[in-house]
């Protein structure tokens, strides 16, 4: 596809995106309150939160969508409220709605949406978009009669038509089939290898995991910790392992990591973050006992997500890193 290439990075390349204390109100609820973000170029990020986390509000707000009552936002280089109108070209935006208008066909759409966002009509491009989403078979179809899962990758194209450098996804697969999913998942690598830098909003945490290479997870409009995604896997990698035993135990053996417990007399759980972990309880209780089966829980981003929003709920900052997590967003990226 023609996107364009990725800036060369250097310490003097503006970031795809760079949030500073933006907050947005809507009479007394705070739905983005304070959040600092730097996203790189030619980055895949995530944002995940709960409904009402204030996802949406706070891509709005970067899209021109809304206006932001605080703080400052810029799309490589270029001020939102400024420079709206450089900002705005050079985004693109998949809503969580499917909207359309039903009277129009896919190339028809493409081409109106070309005009609306300021470019040359180009029947080319459009054909190429159309192919590449699988909609050239449609493409003279009214729009109200495609599937919902062509009315989606219908908005994913209609979002490229500018071809922009940044690329919000709010929640792009919401409703799609598992055969779908794949593919759009197959699309966003694609993108990125030719230089987008992507947003993505998602319910469906195994997307998160699968594209991401940076994750944010908001909560009440508070950003709570923005983190590289094998690091937060890594510092949250507390698994599960369970041995079933050939004979009654009577207690804990000694030496396993604190937290082992005796489900029943032949069955030990022992909580593990490291394969020296594993390694350790399986000698040490191999030493004394026989083991008869032995299983592995690994903690998901899922269990993770769960994990850091009961915190906030209770009031308590979750686990992070040394820095916090505003001053991490714009250093852990570089």
């Amino acid at each position: 596809m023609g996107v364009p290439e990725p800036m060369p990075s250097s310490s003097h390349s503006p970031p795809a995106l760079l949030a500073e204390g933006v907050v947005k109100r809507f009479g007394e609820l705070r739905a983005v309150d304070g959040v600092t973000l730097r996203i790189e170029p030619g980055e895949i990020f995530a944002l995940l939160g709960p409904n009402g986390a204030g996802k949406t509000t706070l891509i709005s707000c970067i899209t021109g969508l809304a206006r932001a009552d605080e703080g400052r936002i810029e799309v490589f280089g270029h001020d939102v409220v400024r420079d709206y109108r450089r900002s705005r070209r050079l985004v693109g935006l998949v809503p969580q709605e499917i909207n359309f208008d039903p009277f129009f066909t896919p190339m028809e759409s493409l081409l109106i949406q070309m005009g609306l966002m300021g470019v040359r009509r180009d029947r080319a491009w459009a054909e190429e978009l159309l192919r590449t989403f699988s909609l050239w078979d449609k493409r003279d179809a009214y729009t109200r009669h495609l599937s919902g899962g062509m009315k989606r990758r219908l908005l994913v194209a209609k979002a490229l038509v500018h071809r922009p450098r940044l690329l919000f996804l709010d929640e792009p697969t919401a409703g799609v089939d598992v055969e779908l999913r794949q593919e759009l998942w197959c699309e966003v690598r694609r993108l990125r290898e030719r230089g987008t830098t992507i947003v993505l909003t998602t319910h469906y945490l195994e997307e998160a995991e699968e594209l991401a290479d940076r994750i944010g997870i908001v909560h009440r409009g508070r950003l709570l910790l923005v983190e590289r995604r094998e690091g937060l896997l890594r510092r949250y990698r507390e698994g599960l392992l369970r041995l079933r035993l050939e004979r009654d135990l009577e207690a804990v053996p000694e030496g396993l990591p604190e937290g082992a417990r005796l489900t029943d007399p032949r069955c030990l759980e022992v909580p593990w973050r490291r394969a020296e972990d594993i390694e350790r309880t399986l000698a040490t209780v191999g030493a004394t006992s026989t083991i008869c089966d032995v299983q592995i829980d690994q903690v998901r981003l899922e269990d993770i997500f769960v994990r850091i929003v009961r915190a906030a709920e209770r009031g308590e900052l979750p686990d992070a890193p040394d820095r916090p997590a505003a001053r991490a967003a714009g250093e852990e990226g570089a």
